[in-house]
């Protein structure tokens, strides 16, 4: 009976004013944090860097970036926790869009590093608040799918990122993103806070956004740990594999160029497929957990294909890039899995520092790809670093609980 459908219901259910909010929100965030993949080059270029610079310098502003995101995760969780999901959700994307209009302004590596470490703090809390609220806001029926549109509608931001760097100079593509965040901020009279965290916040002796508690116990702490390592394969191939297509592309010995703002188009395109597809397996089949197995095996195989392209041309390498995204199009249920798993009282501190985390891991996964790179070369270091993330994904999903049919109005002790 649960497969039958009642498609007006449904609909009604899921396209809420919070899940069109939260997916138009990272529609920009995914705009702004692949931006800057795109332009990474031209961008370099730009303010006098050229050659080994290119690589090394972008390696190293995308490390700010993510650091940015770490301790942004931090912050914007436990201010969702005890503030409320919705000043977060708009507090994220009025300093992500200054940010990105501060990008494109800068002249120098320093300012450069800077911004793009602002941009992550910012970027940090609009998934998690978005999605904490679509998840307490709908049905329990309902709410895989609404994680899913959030998902599905927000990765579009790159492929939006791609044709505007195609069109526009670097500095300008940095302003369009920074003036569509400040656009979205005039809905935020039409959103309200969930009613399971008013229902919270009446209770004085809850104790909110205490980030230290998934560290005070042992079980607590394992389950947070596995939450945020079944995504190491996605960051893989996003912040290594697509992100520096262009040099895979030239040790692989792809015939015609390859653009990196190219690479991350496909693979992005790939990833709405992805992410509707698992979203609506995960409800369709009543798991989170199955499907999440089902995409990590998918990765292992399109990752695999990756590496055996040698001499390719470079349009037969973006249907691999594209095929990648559809494989590690699982980014929704990785965070709906990691939000109920844990009270109301911490579900948007989780909410926001899981993927966060994950986007931090960026910094440890090129840092030891640099390091093989010099002594046995790009493909091999790339090979060795994405076997070791899988292998860890796959360990920490088998030892998480199934949430599909959890209820969320619980807290944390």
């Amino acid at each position: 009976m649960h497969r039958n459908i009642n498609r007006n219901t449904h609909l009604r259910d899921i396209l809420t004013v919070p899940v069109i909010v939260s997916a138009l929100g990272y529609f920009v965030d995914i705009y702004d944090l692949i931006l800057f993949s795109i332009v990474r080059v031209q961008s370099l270029k730009a303010i006098g860097l050229d050659g080994q610079d290119l690589l090394d310098k972008g390696v190293f502003l995308l490390n700010m970036q993510m650091a940015g995101m770490l301790l942004g995760g931090i912050f914007w969780g436990i201010l969702g926790d005890r503030k409320g999901r919705v000043k977060i959700l708009f507090g994220s994307i009025f300093l992500y869009s200054i940010a990105n209009i501060a990008n494109g302004m800068i002249n120098s590596i320093g300012a450069y590093a800077f911004w793009r470490f602002v941009a992550g703090i910012g970027l940090a809390g609009e998934l998690g608040a978005g999605i904490t609220l679509v998840l307490e806001n709908l049905p329990q029926r309902s709410r895989g799918y609404g994680t899913m549109v959030v998902a599905t509608v927000g990765v579009t931001g790159a492929i939006l990122a791609n044709i505007v760097a195609k069109n526009f100079d670097w500095r300008i593509a940095y302003f369009i993103g920074g003036g569509l965040g400040l656009l979205l901020l005039v809905t935020r009279l039409r959103v309200y806070e969930s009613g399971l965290y008013q229902e919270m916040v009446s209770q004085a002796h809850i104790r909110k956004g205490n980030f230290l508690s998934l560290f005070s116990s042992r079980v607590r702490f394992m389950k947070y740990l596995r939450s945020v390592l079944i995504g190491l394969p996605i960051w893989f191939c996003v912040g290594i594999l697509i992100t520096f297509s262009p040099e895979f592309a030239k040790a692989l010995s792809v015939s015609g160029t390859v653009n990196a703002g190219e690479a991350v188009m496909f693979c992005y395109i790939g990833l709405v497929f992805g992410d509707f597809l698992s979203g609506f397996l995960s409800q369709y089949f009543r798991s989170r957990k199955k499907i999440v197995l089902l995409f990590l095996l998918l990765t292992c195989g399109m990752t695999g294909l990756y590496f055996m392209q040698s001499g390719v041309t470079a349009g037969q390498f973006y249907l691999v890039c594209l095929a990648i995204g559809v494989a590690v199009g699982y980014w929704a249920i990785f965070i709906t899995i990691a939000a109920e798993q844990f009270g109301t009282n911490l579900r948007a501190t989780v909410a926001s520092t899981v993927p966060n985390f994950i986007r931090g891991a960026v910094i440890p996964i090129t840092f030891f790809f640099q390091l093989l790179k010099g002594h046995i070369g790009i493909i091999q270091s790339a090979i060795i670093v994405g076997t070791v993330c899988l292998v860890i994904a796959f360990a920490a999903l088998h030892g998480l609980e199934e949430t599909f049919a959890r209820e969320l109005n619980y807290t944390e002790e």
